[in-house]
């Protein structure tokens, strides 16, 4: 085959491609989809790069994107190199009024610097900012109780500065899409007490993605999505049938709050979330653009 022959190959591929997305491009012209960012995707640096080109794809056809990123790895690379030692409880991190310094510094500087500088070498305009600024996220302290193996009595476990969203106020995502914008979010709130709070990414995610009334919630993860009882990935989950094999322990350890995000999300009015492999290059095109996705849609 000559080199003429490939390159129209190769031409009329793009164009079969592009055709067979046109149905999708439609369906999300306009719409709002919250992306939450984080995992090994963060950290691999081609991934990353692909990551930025995907969200300033999403902008440039017509979608509404907005990027709420986590940093665990980086916060925890921070806290080695300042000799900070650092404690979990359910897979929240234990915050001291020193930690949470560190944790703000990293998040809504570093990192989120960084992913917005990924979407901006793209040719978009990404603007960081966290949920401190504009209101965005009112937070109050996150309580957890733990029951006693021996006396079965529930103890309150101190965790710290680790909250969770009391309200959300989307003026100034507004602003920023409204204005060509696409907002790249740390997820850090402040309290009524004017604490700043560490907050769970993912939760964060949900919260945003309902009060903006989100049609998608994309929730890139380290896995295909939730796996059913032979661990192949399930395509769709309403929200009877996630609570059901939550109950039945189908769904389990760490994707068990991660569903519950996407269950509150879609209970609080976005449309769908899905759950879904963000080491997949182009993981948001082919969940957004292609016929089924390739993630686990949770919807009502």
């Amino acid at each position: 085959m000559s080199v003429g022959s490939e390159r129209v190959g190769t031409a009329a591929e793009q164009a079969r491609i592009l055709a067979h997305a046109l149905p999708f491009l439609r369906r999300y012209a306009g719409a709002t989809i919250v992306v939450k960012y984080g995992g090994h995707a963060m950290g691999e640096e081609a991934l990353a790069a692909g990551f930025g080109r995907d969200i300033a794809l999403l902008k440039q056809v017509g979608v509404n994107p907005v990027v709420v990123h986590g940093g665990g790895p980086q916060i925890n690379a921070m806290l080695k190199r300042l000799a900070i030692q650092s404690s979990f409880v359910d897979g929240l991190r234990v915050t001291d009024a020193a930690m949470v310094e560190v944790v703000e510094m990293v998040l809504a500087g570093t990192v989120n610097k960084q992913v917005a500088g990924l979407i901006n070498a793209a040719g978009a305009l990404a603007v960081g900012i966290s949920g401190k600024d504009g209101g965005l996220i009112r937070a109050r302290k996150l309580t957890r109780t733990r029951r006693d193996p021996g006396s079965h009595i529930e103890q309150a476990l101190d965790l710290g500065f680790v909250g969770e969203p009391e309200r959300i106020d989307v003026r100034v995502v507004h602003a920023l899409t409204g204005a060509g914008l696409i907002p790249v979010i740390a997820p850090v709130g402040l309290g009524a007490d004017g604490q700043t709070y560490n907050i769970n990414a993912d939760t964060v995610a949900g919260a945003i993605a309902a009060a903006l009334g989100a049609t998608r919630l994309l929730m890139l993860t380290d896995v295909p999505g939730v796996l059913d009882a032979e661990k192949r990935p399930i395509a769709e989950l309403d929200v009877a049938a996630s609570a059901a094999a939550i109950r039945d322990g189908t769904i389990s350890g760490g994707m068990i709050p991660k569903v519950e995000t996407c269950l509150a999300a879609v209970k609080g009015g976005v449309q769908g979330a899905v759950i879904l492999d963000g080491r997949v290059p182009h993981a948001c095109l082919l969940e957004l653009f292609t016929e089924g996705g390739i993630g686990t849609l949770i919807r009502a």
